[in-house]
Parts: C-alpha cells; structure tokens; sequence
C-alpha cells in the first residue's frame, strides 16, 4: 500500500512552486484509496466535457436510439475552427458515428463534436451528467461558439466528475460492459500526451481525455502499469502560461507514476 499522505504532501509542494488554481483527483483502482484537491470545484471543462457526449452516445446506441454504423454526411456547413481534422477537407465525406465519437476523443475533433451534439441532444447530455450524479458537470454551448460565450454560456467539469466517469469505464459499469470496452479502447488510443504523459515513456498506457483554454489546461486518465491501475485527473485554469501549466501536469503525473511503480 502507497504513502498516499506523503504523495500529497509532494504534490502539494509542486502546486505551490506553479501557477494558476489547481484541481486533482488521485484514486489507486487497486487499493481503493486516494487522495484529492479541490476536486469538487467547478471549473470550465474545454474538451474534456466529451467524456460526457461519448457517454450519452453509447447510452443512445444501447437503448437503440442510434446504431453506432450509421453514416453521416461530412461537408462544408459543418466547419468549426479549433483542434480536429475534418476541418480540413474540402469535399464531402462520410463517416459513421462511431467514427466521429473516435475523432471527437483522440483528435479532440471540434468540427465531429458539435454534429454528435446535434445528433444525441445537449439536453440529453447533461440529462446523462445527472444520471452519472456528477455535481458539476454541464453541456451549454457547442464547440467553438463564441456569441454563446458572449452571452456567459459555456461548459463545466470537475476534478471528482471527471474520476467518476474513468471510474465506471474502467469497473466497465458505464452503460454497460461493452460500451466501456468501447470507450476505454479509445480512450487509450489518445494523441495528446504533452500533459499527463509530458515526461513519461509512449509505452506507458494512459486511457485519457484533455482539454484546454488560454490559459486553461486540463487532463485525466486512466493508467496501466504493471502492477498498479490508478486515475489522476488535474485541471489547471488561470495559469501564467499554458506552457507552464502542461509542464506542472506533466510534474505531477510523473511523480505519482513513479511512486505507483515500485
């Protein structure tokens, strides 16, 4: 059993060298223990809020709402600006949903999140936040919707929140077993490691999720090591620099991963 007092006690000097407020969640899956820090605080989720939109995907594709092989035609009206691909062809294309849920996760594709938005309801979204019982979670504007953010609307996670969901997915309790299946191989085909995965091996599994804002970094996930599975999710917002917020992640992450595997 880890010395989870004096992990936090590390981190917590770490914290205090950075910039920005910072929100964890460290939960060792074997042990069933952890630790926390400010985790229930409301903070703007930036991408990671397509944690929830992929699980009201599933859940729709269960019920028999939608079936994940549906096609759905990709073209101009549909570009957004920000992270993804799809943005930058010109022609038409299909792709089925399932699809864009994969480019909405690695790629953090904005262009695929807004048409599954549109797709499954942002009612129903945050009808499956509720369900999940997270406490801060919330869908109110699309990708890249400025005249929204204008008028004060935008999207909300939590450290907890954020625990909770990679929880069920990894107990394979959210929907059901093969929908967590389904997410968690896709959550561990993530691009994006200049966060949680910033100073540790590309051989290192981390099923994760990121986001981030000026001045705003988010990451949370899953890892499989040898001998030891646990979840960490940080969020840092009003950071000096995004640079020097990933760089604390990064701190972070690599610190807890070298306790968790001795």
């Amino acid at each position: 059993m880890s010395d989870y007092l004096k992990i936090k006690k590390h981190i917590e000097k770490i914290i205090s060298e950075s910039s920005g407020n910072i929100c964890l969640s460290f939960y060792d899956l074997d042990d069933e223990e952890g630790f926390s820090i400010n985790e229930d605080k409301k903070v703007r989720s930036a991408s990671m809020i397509k944690l929830l939109i992929m699980a009201e995907i599933m859940n729709q594709s269960k019920n028999g709402k939608i079936s994940l092989d549906t096609k759905i035609k990709v073209g101009k009206k549909d570009k957004v600006g920000g992270s993804g691909i799809l943005k930058e062809f010109d022609c038409e294309h299909e792709f089925s949903i399932k699809e864009l849920m994969t480019l909405m996760i690695i790629v953090s594709d904005n262009q695929a999140t807004n048409i599954l938005i549109d797709l499954v309801g942002m009612d129903n979204i945050n009808l499956m936040g509720k369900r999940l019982n997270l406490k801060s979670s919330s869908l109110q504007r699309k990708m890249m919707d400025i005249k929204a953010l204008e008028k004060g609307r935008d999207n909300y996670i939590s450290a907890i929140d954020v625990k909770v969901i990679l929880e069920k997915i990894y107990r394979k309790t959210l929907v059901d077993e093969k929908s967590s299946e389904l997410m968690l191989d896709i959550l561990l085909r993530q691009h994006e490691r200049q966060r949680l995965g910033r100073f540790l091996d590309e051989e290192v599994k981390i099923a994760s999720k990121t986001g981030d804002l000026d001045k705003l970094e988010n990451d949370g996930g899953i890892f499989f090591l040898e001998n030891k599975n646990y979840i960490l999710v940080v969020l840092i917002d009003d950071a000096v620099t995004n640079a020097m917020a990933q760089e604390t992640i990064g701190k972070i992450s690599k610190y807890i991963y070298d306790e968790m595997g001795r």
